[in-house]
């Protein structure tokens, strides 16, 4: 899942995206379980998500930073904000993010807003297009996110050098 990294290496924080009451109906009647989707990043290009189900709250929410731990990935940035336009896809949800100049700030809605903050962008611009179900939108907006090329990586992949991309 992680590419080698170590999340105890990091100084983590986490941010709780969504909390979902799942009912199972039973002979006995209703099991009630909490399920959490839960967004950890160290503020400087590292990011991951994860869900946890329990049947308590704050249970389900430990869980879900654990299974975010293990899927930290390293998304490239350049200074404060992102090296270029990008669209993500998952599922039907779809999100834009947009470099911004110092000053914008993080012009999010509350899914998309928890990974970009997690990861440590602080301006950029973004839409979320199609669904707004948490858990795709988090998908995509972390597509998005490591889709992201900074200039030396695509200048070496086409084999030129930095200053002419």
């Amino acid at each position: 899942m992680g590419v080698g990294v170590d999340p105890n290496s990091l100084q983590l924080k986490d941010q709780v995206v969504s909390i979902n009451r799942v009912t199972k109906v039973v002979k006995g009647g209703k099991n009630l379980s909490f399920s959490a989707l839960v967004v950890v990043g160290d503020g400087a290009g590292y990011v991951g998500y994860g869900t946890g189900k329990a049947r308590e709250v704050p249970m389900a929410i430990r869980k879900g930073i654990e299974a975010a731990k293990k899927s930290l990935k390293k998304v490239h940035l350049s200074g404060p904000t992102i090296p270029h336009m990008v669209v993500g896809h998952f599922g039907s949800g779809k999100v834009l993010l947009k470099p911004a100049p110092e000053g914008t700030g993080v012009i999010a809605g509350g899914t998309v807003r928890a990974v970009v903050e997690m990861a440590g962008i602080q301006n950029v611009l973004t839409k979320s297009l199609g669904t707004t179900n948490p858990h795709n939108v988090v998908k995509a907006t972390m597509a998005a996110l490591l889709s992201l090329r900074d200039a030396a990586e695509v200048a070496a992949r086409r084999g030129k050098a930095t200053e002419e991309i």
